[in-house]
């Protein structure tokens, strides 16, 4: 364990060290897999169950996501895709509280194809239709397909190469409606410096703000 998680409690999905899907809750916050929902099929999606958050009654319902369309072949056109299928899968989780859905979706409406299931566009509507919301396009207040921030310097990680917008946070609908910011973070400090060839989204929101929500 890295010394920085030392005091965190983590959930941790992938069979190897250097490969996989962490989720970490710090100062007292717990995060824990709802082991007897997770389905191993779906590998890296991870039904977790968040306590401590100040301003929540209840746990929140937190999904995360780390999207391998490029691993489903023919399935992009024929079938709903990853993030759809966690979504179904999930639904009943996510229903039960407040909830969060949360990682690499490695989606875009860039990508999008007429008739394709595992569009982009799909995917917000499936979202949608469980009262989730991008937090970085109400933040920005932009529509989809105008995003200005890449969160990913795809290949050769340069500052003016290949960008894409692919990483999200899908909150509460109602939740857009009070305090709250969504910053994305600085090639220089995370592409540039090696660390990784995506930037982080950071999600903030008032306490007192989300106080009482069922």
């Amino acid at each position: 364990r890295e010394p920085a998680f030392a005091d965190a409690s983590l959930v941790w999905i992938g069979s190897k060290p250097n490969k996989g899907l962490l989720i970490a809750g710090f100062g007292g916050v717990t995060v824990e897999m709802s082991r007897h929902r997770y389905d191993s099929r779906l590998h890296w999606i991870a039904p977790v169950t968040v306590r401590g958050l100040p301003g929540l009654k209840e746990p929140l319902r937190l999904l995360g996501v780390w999207a391998q369309n490029a691993n489903e072949g023919n399935r992009q056109k024929a079938k709903p895709g990853y993030l759809q299928d966690g979504l179904k899968r999930y639904r009943r989780f996510l229903r039960e509280g407040p909830a969060v859905v949360a990682g690499d979706f490695n989606n875009h409406v860039f990508w999008d194809k007429p008739g394709w299931r595992m569009n982009h566009a799909n995917e917000i509507a499936a979202l949608s239709r469980i009262g989730l919301v991008s937090a970085y396009h109400a933040a920005r207040g932009i529509t989809v397909g105008d995003e200005p921030d890449p969160t990913i310097y795809w290949r050769d990680r340069t500052a003016d190469g290949p960008t894409y917008h692919i990483d999200y946070v899908f909150m509460r609908r109602d939740w857009t409606d009070r305090s709250f910011t969504l910053d994305v973070g600085g090639f220089s400090d995370w592409v540039g410096s090696g660390l990784s060839d995506h930037v982080p989204l950071t999600l903030e929101i008032n306490p007192e703000a989300i106080a009482g929500a069922p």
